[in-house]
This record gives structure tokens, C-alpha cells and sequence, in this order.
């Protein structure tokens, strides 16, 4: 099986740093995969799920708050405005903020910023996606 590295950074810390087969990252057209060997590019990502498989075959999760993805050779690189492994995420804290976001979109038109409400709920769900994975 032919491997790369996988490094998804945020801007306080390393999340991950692992040899991998293959990662699905949400693009802002939607998810996408990488492989062993694929085309160099750079993408931009919107909040979402990646999903990539440990060296034992695991399939982990990391909730990603946007950002960049740059696949080169033998490495992809994840550039994430903020991330969180699924060990990490509290879930209870996750469906707090959902419902925070919720509210706010509910109070568009009230001074609400939409794009940022959005945004929240969007980063929300993802995290509460990756940590109910468990």
C-alpha cells in the first residue's frame, strides 16, 4: 500500500501528523479525496469532516473550520482556521454552540451578521458530526 503524510495544523497547535493511504476533506464545492501519488493542487476547504486512516487501518475524524488543503507528492497539508480531533471535541459544548447559532439565524434582520450565523451552526455541526463517530 502506498502512503503520504498527513499534517492538518490550526493556528495554535498540530492536530495531526500522521502516514496515511487517503483523506476526504470538504472542499467548498463539496468533499473530496486524495491518494497516494495524486496531481499536486491546492484547494480551499469550508467547515466540514476529514476523514483519513491511521496506521492501523482506523478510519479517524477531525471537525476543520475551513481553511487550505495542499496535496504535494508525498504530503497533504491541511492549513485550518481552527480544528479539533475527535478525542478533543466535548460534545455537550458542541450542541451548545449549535444552539447558539440557531438562535442567531433566527434573529436575522434583528442586526444578526447571516454569513457569521451561518458560519457558527456550520462549524457546530461538524464538530458534533465527528464526535457522535465515536
Amino acid at each position: 500500500m502506498t502512503t503520504f503524510q498527513l499534517t492538518i495544523v490550526a493556528p495554535d497547535r498540530t492536530v495531526v501528523d500522521e502516514v496515511t493511504d487517503s483523506v476526504s476533506a470538504p472542499g467548498v464545492q463539496g468533499y473530496f479525496g486524495v491518494w497516494a501519488g495524486h496531481e499536486p493542487f491546492v484547494t480551499q476547504l469550508k467547515p466540514g469532516v476529514v476523514a483519513y486512516n491511521d496506521a492501523a487501518g482506523k478510519t479517524q475524524y477531525v471537525a476543520v473550520a475551513g481553511g487550505f488543503l495542499e496535496a504535494a507528492g508525498d504530503h497533504v497539508i491541511i492549513l485550518a482556521d481552527a480544528a479539533e480531533a475527535q478525542r478533543d471535541i466535548d460534545i455537550e459544548r458542541a450542541r451548545a454552540a449549535l444552539e447558539r447559532a440557531k438562535k442567531r439565524l433566527e434573529a436575522i434582520g434583528e442586526g444578526v451578521d447571516a454569513e457569521r450565523a451561518r458560519a457558527a451552526a456550520d462549524r457546530a455541526m461538524a464538530r458534533i458530526m465527528v464526535a457522535e463517530k465515536r
